[in-house]
């Protein structure tokens, strides 16, 4: 290790936004990097430190891992539980996302880290915003799934643990992420346009904004060292807004594709995924999700670095590179 360097410990680094913030950070040669792995065999290359855990817990003992360390960026969290009822779910969301949160952050505090770095989601602003009002970083706060209600405790417990110690808190909420290894369903968009199946939303007219990976971990960065960012709130996007079939059509355009939209009225398209058991989808598919950055540039002085299509001509990249076509 670098003693003239700052030390980050990166917990999440083998997750998708976890990757990005790595390869990052290790690009730009600023800090000594320290990672948290639940696989004593994980190689994270030979400038990288890895720190042995259990997992994300209220019994978790961080003290190995946070020896010597000046910086936490804690991306590590759990996203999907399958086979669970409600009550057991939420159960297990607070246990990670809230107990092993907060446990991570107070022995942080103890040990002397100066800033914890939180990647929350917009899920705890809410599921969706009025056309054309965007949600800041100031909204009233409205999570509705387990998820969004796990990371806003967590919220909770990161500023009642920086008003009672030196450490400073930094929360980020990203709206979806996006670029190359993506998965879930901006992977399926990629694949059904890439086999040139026409989908049924040339009529959808919403807006919603997205963040690529790269601008994510710019920001990120920006706001490990920047002064003005200690105890803030940001909301995190690529600044320019998008409608569902407008986005198609730069995927398709992108992949070399045609997007082959046709149109079908918004109502009837969500009334058959809710038919179906797939009003999320179609909510995510049809609604409004706008998120206001003006903060992000008028504090920090951060724009988003990529714009919404070099992000998508990277992401189709990969998409072409890992898949059989």
């Amino acid at each position: 290790m670098d003693s003239s360097k700052k030390t980050v410990l990166l917990t999440g680094a083998s997750g998708f936004v976890g990757r990005a913030i790595l390869n990052d950070l290790s690009q730009r040669s600023l800090f000594n990097i320290r990672v948290s792995t639940r696989d004593s065999s994980a190689k994270f290359g030979p400038a990288i430190e890895s720190a042995v855990i259990n997992g994300l817990s209220s019994e978790q003992c961080w003290s190995q891992a946070l020896e010597g360390v000046d910086l936490v960026v804690h991306s590590a969290a759990r996203v999907h539980i399958m086979n669970s009822t409600r009550a057991n779910s939420m159960a297990l969301y607070r246990e990670v996302n809230v107990a092993g949160t907060l446990q991570l952050a107070s022995q942080a505090a103890a040990c002397g880290v100066q800033r914890f770095i939180f990647i929350s989601s917009i899920k705890v602003n809410g599921e969706g915003s009025p056309l054309n009002k965007p949600y800041r970083a100031d909204s009233p706060p409205n999570p509705v799934d387990e998820y969004g209600i796990s990371k806003y405790e967590a919220e909770l417990g990161l500023k009642k643990i920086a008003a009672e110690t030196s450490m400073q808190v930094v929360i980020i909420r990203p709206t979806l992420v996006y670029g190359p290894g993506v998965k879930a369903n901006f992977l399926t968009m990629m694949n059904v346009i890439d086999k040139g199946i026409p989908l049924p939303f040339g009529r959808i007219r919403n807006q919603r904004s997205f963040v690529a990976l790269d601008n994510l971990v710019d920001f990120i960065f920006h706001c490990l060292g920047h002064p003005a960012a200690a105890n803030e709130t940001f909301l995190i996007s690529d600044g320019e807004d998008v409608s569902t079939s407008e986005l198609l059509k730069r995927i398709a355009c992108a992949l070399g594709r045609s997007s082959r939209l046709f149109p079908f009225p918004a109502n009837v398209i969500k009334v058959l995924f809710f038919i179906v058991g797939k009003k999320s989808l179609s909510d995510r598919l049809c609604g409004n999700l706008q998120v206001d950055i003006t903060k992000n540039r008028e504090l920090l002085g951060w724009t988003p670095p990529v714009a919404l299509n070099e992000a998508l001509r990277k992401t189709v990249i990969h998409f072409k590179g890992n898949t059989s076509r």
